[in-house]
């Protein structure tokens, strides 16, 4: 049974594109020049952004019709509280939806794929050409979800973050150093260097964890799993944990042997510092991610694992 909203309040979250972000003055004077020549390195930025700015445009004229009361956020980087609304629309690809997620608890966000010529829209269900019907859908309370699993992540005993959706980083903060650490799973224990090691949920299973050996977790897998990167074995030993999968009531711990260490979480720009001996546990959230318009024959669409 459909239940449908009225007057509902929506937060658009939209990214800012590379050329925005020139124009806002956040990139230096080479990115002009670079603009200006047709250079290789930046020739996808102008069409990628006209066609970002078109969907917006697109998402924020449909919400106006199906007369919602809207606020838009550009940059998803930056928290935001969503007290009071009803649904949150990201507008962009899978880097945006991730950054808005970390702000959403328990509401339904729904992705929309604004350049899909340019950019990843994995978790993104709509696109340009279906984005009016799926608002219309979403705002009425009859498109389909997916509760997709995340992460917590406790450092030193106090939990600080819920709500990682790809995968976790741990590693030395220099991504050239060695990283050094004991890795505890159960009752296994092992001491390891390595270049740090990848852990995550299901939706992160076909993302960095898949290119560094990891496997396809079903989307709907309460599962964590990790693989460690590039394990050291200059002495000939081989490690025993370099990869694995925990269940939702297992926990994995690593003890930094590093004074300069780092927990990555979803992507380069959410970073927590490691001290010396400090423990670093992830586990299963309680706070899935209520992802509209996903269907598991989505999910693996077109993403079969690479041979090895």
């Amino acid at each position: 049974m459909s239940t449908k909203l009225a007057r509902p309040h929506v937060i658009v979250v939209a990214k800012r594109s590379q050329l925005a972000r020139l124009h806002e003055g956040l990139l230096d004077a080479r990115a002009q020049r670079l603009i200006r020549t047709g250079h290789e390195a930046v020739k996808k930025w102008i069409p990628a952004h006209d066609e970002h700015e078109r969907t917006l445009e697109t998402v924020m004229q449909k919400l106006e019709r199906l007369g919602a009361n809207v606020l838009l956020l550009r940059g998803a980087s930056a928290a935001f509280d969503p007290a009071g609304t009803e649904l949150i629309v990201t507008v962009g690809g899978d880097g945006t939806l991730l950054a808005a997620s970390h702000s959403i608890a328990d509401l339904p966000v729904l992705g929309v794929n604004s350049a899909p010529r340019y950019s990843v829209g994995f978790f993104c269900a709509a696109k340009p050409r279906t984005v009016g019907r799926m608002l219309a859908r979403a705002l009425e309370g009859n498109l389909p979800h997916m509760e997709l699993a995340r992460m917590q992540v406790t450092v030193g005993g106090q939990v600080r973050a819920k709500r990682v959706l790809n995968e976790a980083l741990f590693c030395h903060k220099q991504p050239a150093a060695t990283s050094s650490y004991v890795l505890k799973v159960g009752r296994k224990r092992e001491e390891q260097k390595s270049s740090g090691l990848w852990i995550g949920p299901a939706a992160g299973s076909t993302a960095a964890l898949l290119s560094a050996g990891a496997k396809v977790l079903p989307l709907t897998s309460t599962d964590l799993q990790y693989i460690v990167r590039e394990p050291y074995i200059g002495d000939g030993r081989l490690y025993r944990l370099v990869y694995g999968k925990l269940t939702s009531r297992q926990e994995l711990v690593l003890v930094s042997k590093m004074d300069q260490g780092a927990v990555y979480l979803d992507g380069p720009y959410r970073v927590l510092p490691v001290k010396l001996g400090e423990d670093v546990r992830f586990s299963l959230s309680d706070e899935p991610l209520r992802v509209l318009g996903l269907s598991e024959r989505a999910r693996f669409a077109g993403r079969k694992p690479p041979k090895r």
